[in-house]
């Protein structure tokens, strides 16, 4: 197995993939880079993975929906993060098919990561030109057109904080749970504990969070990110 990373893919989540047995390619500032590396290899006898342009991988998703509505947790609204979309395109699927296609998702992503988000504001699916957020794993340069449409025709609200806002959230959810996320997982979580992105859950009284996305962090990491996004951030609100 080879995977393709771009640069900006931490040297802790690459090691994890040479444990698992994958040839790590280093390849590209973005990860549109590396994908156009990895399709470059492609012969007849090779299969592409896409990580998240992949029906397949949306169905998985769905059934993230699939076993929250077994177990008899009521919600009327989902958090979600945002990178190409893939998630985004598997609960909406998973929610359709559970008659719950009406609720809101809240659609977060970290400045410097969010396509989604400026892809809306422009109208059409237009690509960003660099990441800059430490949320590497929401570093899709582009979404999904399949996500880009979803998030035009159904209740997705786009929402967008700072790498520090996601830093804090991490810590938090830490303390709270004892639970280790990334950064691409805090910036749902900022919309939980900053009172001020909590505002994006007006007409919400039971919000279902998808916390996902701990694999390519370390405590250490996301308190040296911390402490750099610091240094040039706006005072943030604090959570009650």
């Amino acid at each position: 197995m080879t995977v393709v990373v771009p640069q900006s893919t931490p040297l802790y989540a690459r090691n994890l993939l040479e444990r698992e047995g994958a040839a790590v390619i280093v390849h590209g500032a973005v990860w549109a880079q590396a994908n156009e590396l990895a399709q470059s290899l492609l012969d007849a006898t090779t299969a592409f993975l896409h990580p998240f342009d992949n029906p397949l991988l949306w169905s998985g998703h769905a059934t993230l929906i699939d076993e929250v509505v077994r177990s008899g947790a009521q919600f009327d609204g989902v958090i979600l993060s945002v990178g190409g979309g893939g998630l985004l395109s598997g609960v909406a699927e998973g929610m359709e098919r559970n008659g719950l296609a009406n609720l809101p998702i809240i659609a977060v992503e970290t400045e410097g990561a969010d396509c989604l988000a400026r892809a809306l504001a422009a109208g059409q699916n237009i690509p960003m030109a660099a990441i800059t957020s430490v949320a590497t794993s929401l570093g899709a340069n582009k979404v999904a057109e399949h996500a880009f449409e979803l998030a035009r025709s159904r209740d997705v609200r786009s929402v967008v904080v700072s790498d520090l806002e996601a830093l804090i959230a991490c810590e938090q959810f830490l303390h709270d749970h004892r639970v280790l996320v990334e950064p691409a997982c805090g910036a749902s979580l900022a919309v939980v504990y900053s009172r001020q992105r909590r505002r994006a859950l007006d007409g919400i009284e039971s919000p279902l969070v998808v916390v996902c996305g701990g694999a390519t962090a370390t405590l250490e990491m996301n308190r040296e990110w911390r402490a750099a996004a610091e240094k040039t951030a706006a005072p943030i609100e604090a959570s009650a």
